[in-house]
């Protein structure tokens, strides 16, 4: 290969004429030889140099670490771990400023929420967890709860990893706008007034996790095979369900229709669900269809 002119570079690279005599100029891209005129002549390496040059900076490594890396006084793998840094908090960032919009527009927030927004994106696990704190502490003050189950509820705090992922990210600023929420704090407070009423009357209200929540996945595993099935509330299997329930609550089926009612709720169900995700938690199928159809058949027994 022969010299190569500016132009000729240009045309071989798809960089400009004016970018090629800005890298010369600085240093970057020595000329192999002048004419007589003074017009710079570059060669095959200097193509190959310049090649690299516009993948560095392709890659976003800047113009002083590039000449670094071409003058062989930083290794290039060491000029990539440092840039992947860079590139990883600008991600963030992105990622951040991307779930705050979206959620933005989601809830359509006005102007004056926008910051109040961008703050709870930037809280940190302590802020996160007071927050929760907070909204618990108000649904629950002076109500008289089962203590494990009072526990159970509180233990679970949104705790983002140190890269969340856009979906973590979206889910605790949907979270953290549900717990704000007075319309969802009063609905949580009635469910517990409504435990609390039930545990004065002598009433066994178990734990979270114990033998009732299990016994209640039964019920509801039994609702869901129904209704996918296709069955009706007021089908054979929708009575027969409904008279073991009504059985194990030792109360008219009607009577445990409405208290289902009370201790059912879309939102609630969404905190646990967006708790999960925040917490890289198994995820769980929504209970709240099959409440629904055990109601209805609970309901139908007249």
């Amino acid at each position: 290969m022969g010299f190569l002119t500016i132009g000729e570079l240009a045309r071989r690279t798809g960089l400009t004429t004016r970018t090629i005599r800005f890298y010369s100029d600085e240093g970057l891209l020595p000329p192999a030889h002048r004419t007589e005129a003074g017009y710079r002549l570059y060669d095959g390496a200097s193509l190959a140099r310049l090649e690299l040059l516009r993948t560095l900076r392709e890659l976003g490594i800047g113009l002083p670490d590039a000449s670094a890396a071409l003058a062989g006084t930083q290794p290039v793998a060491a000029l990539a771990r440092e840039h992947v840094k860079l590139l990883d908090e600008q991600i963030r960032v992105l990622q951040l400023r991307r779930a705050v919009l979206r959620a933005i527009a989601r809830t359509e927030t006005e102007l004056d929420g926008v910051r109040l927004m961008k703050d709870l994106a930037a809280m940190t696990d302590a802020e996160r967890a007071a927050l929760i704190d907070d909204f618990w502490d108000e649904v629950t003050a002076g109500l008289d709860l089962n203590p494990e189950f009072n526990a159970g509820m509180r233990s679970a705090k949104p705790a983002l990893p140190d890269d969340p992922s856009p979906e973590q990210l979206e889910a605790w600023l949907e979270l953290a706008e549900l717990v704000r929420d007075k319309d969802f704090r009063a609905r949580i407070r009635a469910m517990g007034e409504a435990h609390a009423a039930a545990r004065a009357t002598g009433e066994v209200v178990d734990a979270p996790f114990g033998a009732a929540r299990d016994q209640w996945l039964g019920w509801t595993t039994r609702a869901t095979a129904a209704l996918s099935a296709g069955e009706p509330p007021t089908s054979a299997a929708g009575q027969a369900l409904a008279a073991d329930i009504a059985a194990a609550f030792g109360k008219p089926a009607t009577e445990v229709a409405d208290e289902i009612v009370t201790g059912t709720d879309a939102r609630a169900e969404r905190y646990w669900q967006l708790m999960a995700v925040i917490n890289g938690w198994p995820q769980w199928p929504s209970q709240v269809p099959a409440a629904e159809w055990i109601v209805a058949a609970l309901r139908a027994t007249g």
